[in-house]
This record gives C-alpha cells, sequence and structure tokens, in this order.
C-alpha cells in the first residue's frame, strides 16, 4: 500500500472515530435533557407541604 493510501484509509478511520465519539456526547446530552425533563415534571407535581403543626396530633374523636 502506498502512503498516500496508507495516509487516505488512516484519515477515514480518524473520522470514523471522530463521528462515534460525536453521536455519544450527543446521544449522553439527549439522555441528560430527558432526566431533567423527568425531574422538573416531578418536582411540578408535587403537592405543596402542609401547614406547619398540621397532621401531629391525630383526632381521636373523629
Amino acid at each position: 500500500m502506498s502512503d498516500i493510501a496508507a495516509t487516505a484509509v488512516a484519515m477515514k478511520q480518524a473520522q470514523t472515530v471522530q463521528t462515534a465519539q460525536m453521536l455519544m456526547v450527543k446521544k449522553q446530552h439527549e439522555m441528560e435533557m430527558s432526566m431533567i425533563s423527568m425531574l422538573t415534571e416531578a418536582v411540578e407535581n408535587t403537592p405543596a407541604p402542609a401547614p406547619a403543626g398540621m397532621g401531629a396530633n391525630v383526632d381521636k374523636r373523629a
């Protein structure tokens, strides 16, 4: 194999590795954004806490 062909093969391999790395970074970012979205939704749907003192004692007369 000539030097030009070897260089072309090496460049193509480097390009393939770089493309794979970019795809992994992109997928990782998508998963992180999905996690943030799920956490945000969970926080927004959480009911407000009861006022202080409420639920501290059990009313046995009820």
